[in-house]
């Protein structure tokens, strides 16, 4: 089949999905209203809540929930066959992934801004909040160790990315600078910022720089320890404004080299049931996380997005909109590399590096509209490095919150911002090096998509006690805790177990198969307490928990 004929399926999703059911759901269902006050606005601190345009927070938004993830899932999960991912990926966005972001940043909005473990406490127990911190931190530690691998690897094979990743991050920090401090005009600050990076890209070609995989390693931990501890303003929402414009030009540089190639789908369309990795249901579902459905975007939609939204009406072109375009992405990595292969035997040799293949396959496709190779396989290696440095910029964050409300009150040195930081950079590390890269994905991937029927759950109840249509977000809630826990299970005893036994990586493997497991016990209780929260309010009674547990938390 030619690979236009994807990009036609690309079209139907996103078309109707953004501009039908995203703009009903918004309108019927929660009531979207422009005049009332959004906690950015309410609370403005210049930390965290911090109002800001749309046109920048969109950009903050698709960077922030992207990732690396949209790209290395889908051309993982190729070995099932490129009509599988494409099904998932499409119908995935269009039934549950905007509605996932949008309602998290709009629950979020409508409780003042509240993180996901005040609204466990609000909207189920004062359990939950504390079983659902539990669980976002060691889910959090499975991304941050997936992803450090990723940019680790990605960098230390390719000697030329450091330099560009240097003036990026650079650049960020001017950014911050230019339009908070010093005022500047956001048109020439963008233009500077473009130029700058663009530039550092070619200049990286030449000047090459080598480094280790434990130097590298230690260099993105140390990235993650400022993107975790400084103001938001300061770094992380100018890094990911940006650094934004190069996937902007990824994705479209990309699409065109695809309409001008035409290349058919050499991969096959459907190869197996079931593969190394284990069987299409539940694997592929949760190989595939972002560009379908993520957890990890109701994390950013709750705890940073809706703290910044100036506006309700900007929720859905920033949330939904952002979905809809780290779909576009995923849908470029299937094409770009599913057209690369005659041969089956040699994508399969390459798959252990996905960012390899991403970087090979978007180059060619970059190289037809005119760039040389050098410069196209270059810009492509950015991309997805930065698109993977924005988890960092944010997961070390999340972390600390984490730790400080479930531990802060016992252990007050959790409430340490430096301390809770410095303590999950050398987790993360351990972990990095001594745990089987691909179990982890696969893990980090149930961990995720069991996040977002988490997100579904306090979707569900928030719609449910406040009398909208919960239909919407309970039935995908049930198809996404199905699958992950027996992703998740499968995974821990029928691979990282395995691995641990057998000397790959002993303790890696081991402690992956021990999270694996919390998680599964994290998710039966709160399955247990949001089923009793969900029969409280369908029977009328009042929010919030009851007074006995409020005493007891």
């Amino acid at each position: 089949m030619n690979s236009l004929w994807v990009l036609v399926w690309w079209v139907v999703i996103v078309v109707i999905g953004y501009r039908v059911y995203a703009k009903w759901a918004a309108r019927r269902v929660f009531d979207v209203d422009p005049n009332r006050a959004t906690p950015a606005k309410m609370y403005m601190d210049g930390v965290d809540f911090m109002p800001a345009n749309k046109n920048v927070l969109y950009g903050f938004q698709l960077n922030s929930i992207a990732g690396a993830a949209p790209i290395i899932g889908p051309i993982v999960a190729l070995q099932w066959g490129w009509v599988p991912a494409l099904l998932w990926l499409g119908l995935g966005v269009f039934f549950i992934g905007w509605l996932h972001d949008f309602s998290s940043a709009m629950v979020s909005i409508r409780n003042d801004g509240d993180t996901f473990g005040a609204l466990g406490y609000k909207l189920i127990s004062p359990r939950a909040r504390k079983i659902l911190l539990t669980f976002i931190y060691f889910y959090l530690l499975l991304i941050a160790t997936a992803f450090g691998h990723v940019i680790t690897k990605g960098v230390s094979a390719n000697h030329a990315l450091p330099f560009p990743l240097l003036v990026v991050i650079g650049v960020a920090f001017l950014v911050g600078h230019m339009i908070y401090r010093a005022r500047v005009n956001i048109i020439v600050t963008t233009i500077i910022a473009i130029v700058a990076i663009f530039l550092s890209i070619w200049l990286g070609t030449l000047w090459q720089i080598k480094i280790s995989y434990t130097t590298a390693l230690i260099c993105v931990l140390i990235f993650g320890y400022f993107s975790s501890i400084l103001p938001v303003w300061r770094f992380i929402q100018p890094y990911n404004y940006s650094s934004v414009y190069v996937v902007y030009f990824g994705i479209i540089a990309g699409i065109i080299g695809i309409i001008i190639g035409h290349k058919p789908m050499t991969l096959p369309a459907f190869t197996s049931w079931t593969i190394g990795m284990g069987p299409l249901w539940p694997i592929l579902f949760v190989t595939i996380a972002c560009g379908a459905i993520s957890g990890w975007h109701s994390l950013v939609s709750s705890t940073a997005t809706s703290r910044q939204l100036e506006n309700e009406l900007d929720v859905r072109p920033v949330t939904a909109g952002a979905m809809f375009a780290e779909f576009t992405i995923s849908i470029i990595a299937v094409i770009v590399v599913a057209t690369a292969f005659a041969d089956k035997a040699a994508y399969i040799k390459g798959v252990k590096n996905p960012v390899g293949l991403f970087v090979g396959g978007l180059g060619g496709a970059i190289t037809s509209i005119g760039l040389p190779e050098s410069y196209a396989k270059a810009t492509a290696g950015i991309m997805i490095l930065i698109l993977a440095l924005t988890i960092i910029n944010l997961v070390f964050r999340f972390m600390k919150v984490a730790s400080a409300e479930l531990l802060g009150d016992a252990i007050s040195i959790a409430k340490n911002p430096h301390i809770a930081t410095v303590v999950a950079l050398v987790i993360t590390f351990i972990l990095v090096k001594t745990g089987t890269w691909l179990y982890v994905w696969v893990l980090f991937g149930g961990a995720n998509q069991l996040m977002a029927s988490f997100a579904l759950l306090l979707i569900t109840l928030f719609l449910v006690q406040k009398a909208k249509n919960y239909k919407i977000a309970i039935y995908p809630m049930f198809f996404m805790y199905a699958t992950t826990v027996c992703a998740l299970f499968y995974t821990a005893f029928f691979k990282c177990l395995p691995a641990g036994f057998a000397g790959k990586k002993v303790f890696g493997n081991f402690f992956a198969a021990a999270v694996a497991i919390l998680l599964i016990i994290c998710a039966l209780i709160l399955a247990y307490d949001g089923w009793k929260a969900f029969k409280k309010y369908k029977a009328g009674v009042p929010e919030g928990p009851p007074e006995a547990e409020k005493a007891a938390a």
